[in-house]
C-alpha cells in the first residue's frame, strides 16, 4: 500500500523569516512580471527565504533577490534620529502562480 506524501509543515522559524509583505508603487509595478516583495529578517538567507515562501504560501519560487537597505538619518525638531535598517526579498514566482497580498 503506497503512503500518501504529506506537505512539510511550516516551522516557527519560517514565520520569523517573513516579516511582512511590501506593497509600494515600485513593488506594484514589479509584480506585473510575477515578482512579489517581502520584508525579511536581517539574518535570513536566500535558501531559507525560498523554502519559507514555498511552504507558507504553497507556490513555486524560481528566484530570490535580496537587498539590505540602510536606515536614513533624519532630523526632527533639531534632534537627529535614524530609521531602522531593512532587508527586502524580491521573489520570482512560477508563471501562473500568485500570492494574494490582501490576505498575506
Amino acid at each position: 500500500m503506497a503512503q500518501a506524501q504529506s506537505k512539510p509543515q511550516p516551522t516557527e522559524r519560517m514565520y520569523q523569516i517573513i516579516v511582512k509583505p511590501l506593497v509600494t508603487e515600485k513593488t506594484t509595478k514589479v509584480s506585473e512580471g510575477n515578482w512579489v516583495t517581502f520584508e525579511v529578517a536581517q539574518d535570513a538567507t536566500k535558501p531559507e527565504i525560498r523554502v519559507a515562501i514555498e511552504r507558507l504560501f504553497g507556490v513555486d519560487v524560481l528566484k530570490v533577490n535580496t537587498l539590505n537597505q540602510q536606515g536614513k538619518t533624519k532630523k526632527f525638531r533639531g534632534f537627529a534620529g535614524k530609521r531602522s535598517d531593512q532587508k527586502k526579498a524580491y521573489v520570482k514566482l512560477k508563471d501562473g502562480q500568485s500570492i494574494d497580498m490582501a490576505s498575506a
